[in-house]
């Protein structure tokens, strides 16, 4: 538990196209004691979010700061880009969160007791409709078990909290002195694959990561994430968006060649294949898959411009 002074914590909001879910994230975290500002990174809205913004200084008694961009950077670019303005505004610590988020009024002050021996963590997110589900499963460290449920990784945890594993970027502390180490997130990934990228990065830093399960943010349902694939043995994230799977396809390839190797690269082509062949056949899937998979490796990351509405 923590010992030492209370840290600088700005929060930083990346946003597009959810004026109201905005707007109730903005006002929870002017009420969130701990907070010292909201940063909230505008990627070129088009519902009336940048108007809506350019008229407010403040949440509650917080400072509110906000920057539209002129063109959609998806996740990726906004995350790069409202993480370097925290650290500007002299940030102890950043909580990332996108706009679809809404952290518990106690979720701060529960990371923050654990601000002593952690570099990067966060809290569990869990279904709002169902809140005793896990929206985005976790993956026990040094097991293939996944849990679902909230009693799940309870259990599961040690002290209030499982080490070796975060959920980013949904209400995750990050330390300045990490952000000094590793960078920023990879702007040029746009969407998908950049948070995980992110914590592979820490981690192979020496990161303490760890995910609070006393902690809670609440998120809409995003349904399953995972087609049951090879007779059950695994799965397989398929979107209908062309621009999720085309950057899913490009970025997930890139993290697996760059953090765990080439063979694991061919394992993740070899599913893509199998999943567009026989689990759910495509010959366009396939074809995308095939670009995405060529641009990752040729360093090209804007191929998936062609597919923004």
């Amino acid at each position: 538990m923590t010992s030492g002074p209370r840290p600088r914590t700005v929060a930083v909001v990346v946003t597009f196209n959810r004026l109201e879910l905005l707007q109730r994230l903005v006002a929870r975290l002017g009420e969130t004691d701990g907070v010292a500002a909201v940063l909230v990174v505008d990627n070129a809205s088009t519902d009336g979010t940048g108007a809506w913004l350019a008229g407010r200084t403040t949440t509650g008694e917080v400072p509110l700061l906000s920057r539209s961009l002129t063109t959609n950077r998806g996740g990726a670019g906004g995350f790069h880009d409202g993480l370097a303005w925290a650290i500007d505004e002299d940030a102890d610590l950043v909580w990332l969160m996108d706009d679809d988020g809404l952290p518990d009024p106690d979720c701060l002050t529960t990371l923050l007791a654990h601000q002593d021996d952690l570099d990067f963590w966060g809290p569990v997110v869990v279904d709002e409709a169902d809140p005793e589900r896990l929206v985005f499963p976790i993956r026990l460290p040094g097991s293939t078990r996944v849990v679902h449920d909230v009693a799940g990784v309870r259990r599961a945890a040690r002290a209030d909290r499982i080490d070796g594993i975060v959920i980013p970027f949904n209400g995750v502390l990050v330390t300045k002195e990490l952000v000094d180490r590793v960078g920023l997130p990879r702007e040029e990934f746009f969407i998908w694959g950049d948070d995980h990228e992110y914590r592979l990065r820490a981690e192979e830093a020496g990161a303490r990561v760890a995910t609070v399960v006393t902690a809670t943010v609440r998120h809409p349902s995003v349904g399953n994430l995972g087609t049951p694939m090879m007779f059950g043995a695994t799965t397989y994230n398929d979107s209908p968006s062309d621009l999720k799977h085309y950057c899913m396809a490009r970025n997930n390839l890139v993290n697996q060649r760059d953090y765990r190797g080439p063979l694991h690269a061919f394992a993740f082509v070899v599913k893509t294949l199998w999943f567009y062949s026989f689990t759910r056949p495509s010959l366009a899937r396939l074809r995308l898959s095939a670009r995405a998979m060529r641009a990752g490796i040729a360093g090209d990351f804007d191929g998936h411009v062609r597919y923004l509405a």
